[in-house]
């Protein structure tokens, strides 16, 4: 976890793209299901790092996604997409398009810093 407060908490995905998720502290199945504070902080921190993401690592795209099937709790992914990514343009659980060993991105944890300075 690399960034909380009173109603979500942030974690990195191990993954090739920069991958974030956005999770609910309490527990909550469906995004319906949240108070509208809370569904209203989900969108605002999802704008945020989308911005940031792009703004960072100048992706092709962004992708957010929210399934929830297997961890049955209110979370959205987040993650930078690029031409020559391993899975590109299928979704990052899609079908791998191509071996890739290094996207020669900067770092995870750079990334973090410049999130935390927009987040604060």
């Amino acid at each position: 976890m690399f960034y909380e407060n009173d109603l979500i908490y942030m974690e990195k995905e191990e993954s090739q793209v920069p991958w974030i998720k956005i999770f609910t502290k309490e527990i909550y199945k469906e995004f319906s299901d949240c108070p509208s504070n809370l569904q209203k902080e989900l969108f605002d921190k999802i704008l945020l790092c989308e911005k940031a993401m792009i703004e960072f690592y100048k992706p092709e795209k962004i992708n957010i996604a929210s399934f929830a099937n297997y961890v049955p709790r209110v979370h959205f992914h987040i993650m930078a997409r690029f031409r020559d990514d391993a899975f590109f343009p299928e979704c990052m659980w899609g079908k791998q398009q191509r071996e890739v060993k290094d996207l020669k991105l900067p770092s995870f944890d750079d990334f973090v810093s410049f999130l935390k300075m927009k987040i604060d």
